[in-house]
């Protein structure tokens, strides 16, 4: 069995995050590490290849600098991993990102592709969806468990205080959440062994992707304009009258 991952570099969740007015893109200058979601996901992949003698490999769309990052999967115990840099991805939309990992993903034969449920930058939350549909493949989404019993795949979803099973057969993608055990910490020998996995990094052109195509229907950001400062709220001092006061201020607003 082969178990791919979609693993991304972010913005640290705990730094601050700026957006380029002249680009309309996030800054990445910043600090980048891996994805807690995708860390999880690795996770959740290296457990199933526990059972079931499985090789779990690495897939990714980011710049060359996202290399650090993406090791960070290998060295937690991935046997490989497979990045696609290219120029025609700066500002990617979602459905370029999608159709650049399905081919990846169709390129490496897998059995199974393991996805967090959205990213913490972009938040999107539909990558897996669109990987499974070009793939043509069954997508079980929001999961909490998955368990694997010959080509047969089971799953539970938490959604509404109701706990769903889902089934489907492989090969499939499935999304999961941070309901999953948090990712195991690597060791040295995990990370001196990264150095030496291969990471095979492509170009659009060796996917037989064009990141024209669809033009004007991908989405891309034609304008940028910093957030206004904040405006300071109305502050009501009680001399008597501030019920009255609070409720004149509702009205206005029409919160009442």
């Amino acid at each position: 069995m082969r178990i791919a991952v979609l693993f991304k570099e972010v913005p640290d969740t705990y730094g601050d995050r700026d957006l380029d007015l002249e680009t309309g893109l996030t800054d990445r200058g910043g600090d980048n590490v891996p994805d807690e979601i995708g860390e999880r996901a690795v996770e959740a992949a290296l457990a199933l290849a526990d059972a079931h003698g499985a090789e779990v490999e690495v897939l990714s769309v980011g710049p060359e600098a996202s290399q650090a990052s993406i090791r960070k999967g290998l060295a937690m115990g991935a046997t490989a991993a497979h990045v696609v840099t290219d120029d025609g991805l700066i500002g990617a939309d979602l459905t370029l990102t999608a159709e650049a990992l399905a081919a990846l993903a169709r390129r490496g034969e897998y059995d199974l592709v393991v996805a967090g449920n959205a990213s913490s930058d972009g938040n999107g939350g539909v990558i897996p969806t669109m990987v499974a549909e070009h793939l043509g493949w069954p997508n079980l989404t929001n999961l909490t468990s998955v368990e694997i019993d010959g080509q047969t795949l089971t799953a539970h979803r938490a959604s509404d205080g109701v706990d769903l099973t889902l089934t489907a057969e492989l090969p499939a993608v499935v999304s999961i959440t941070e309901a999953f055990p948090d990712p195991r910490f690597p060791n040295f020998k995990g990370l001196m062994a990264a150095k030496k996995k291969p990471l095979d990094v492509l170009s659009l052109a060796d996917l037989d992707i064009d990141a024209e195509d669809f033009r004007p229907a991908r989405a891309i950001m034609v304008d940028a304009t910093k957030r206004p400062p904040r405006e300071a709220g109305t502050v009501i001092q009680d001399d008597g009258t501030g019920a009255e006061q609070l409720a004149e201020f509702l009205a206005q607003n029409k919160l009442i």
